[in-house]
């Protein structure tokens, strides 16, 4: 990693790869209870996942015009290039979280969701951790995503936010959308 003199800091400054990395381990820590979570890959046929991705889809489409939802059903979840994951503890399902491949180089988290009843218990940040160590063994060096923009969506911008995603402009087939905000985060390699 190059450094380079900066008498703000101190004399050194981390490059911005390194400074994002930083803000993605710091984040680790905040998981509440992450041993009594753990996370598999789903195979989309349990009711509760059912159940999980219905509740998705219906806010997503209240709170955007149709043509602004990007959220996926069960049928365009089980292609090749997506996987896809839940989180389960004690309780039951605590949420779920999907990667799906762009390029050899780039993927997209999807479905990221955690159901209504169970906000603010750690599982948006399990799986999000998830799928960022996930997206670095697949040799991504840029990880990105695509949410609302209603003020509902603000919490999930913060997480975001705090592993070090940036905002930036659409990607792959999105386009410019007011209803849209896009970020990514570039990754190191594992």
């Amino acid at each position: 990693m190059e450094a380079t003199g900066d008498r703000r800091t101190g004399g050194t400054r981390r490059g911005f790869r390194s400074v994002l990395n930083d803000r993605y381990h710091r984040a680790r820590p905040y998981l509440s209870k992450p041993s009594l979570m753990r996370i598999e890959i789903d195979d989309l046929t349990r009711p509760a996942v059912h159940a999980l991705l219905a509740e998705h889809l219906q806010d997503m489409h209240a709170l955007s015009p149709a043509e602004s939802v990007h959220a996926l059903n069960l049928d365009a979840l089980r292609v090749p290039e997506i996987t896809f994951w839940t989180a389960w503890d004690d309780v039951g399902l605590a949420g779920s979280a999907a990667l799906k491949q762009l390029t050899p180089r780039h993927g997209e988290v999807k479905s990221m969701r955690t159901p209504t009843a169970r906000r603010r218990q750690g599982a948006g940040r399990a799986l999000l951790i998830h799928v960022i160590d996930e997206a670095r063994r697949c040799g991504y060096q840029r990880l990105s995503l695509e949410t609302g923009s209603h003020p509902a969506f603000h919490a999930a911008h913060r997480l975001y936010e705090k592993f070090g995603f940036q905002y930036c402009e659409p990607f792959g087939d999105y386009r410019e959308d007011p209803n849209s905000v896009f970020m990514m985060l570039l990754l190191e390699a594992a």
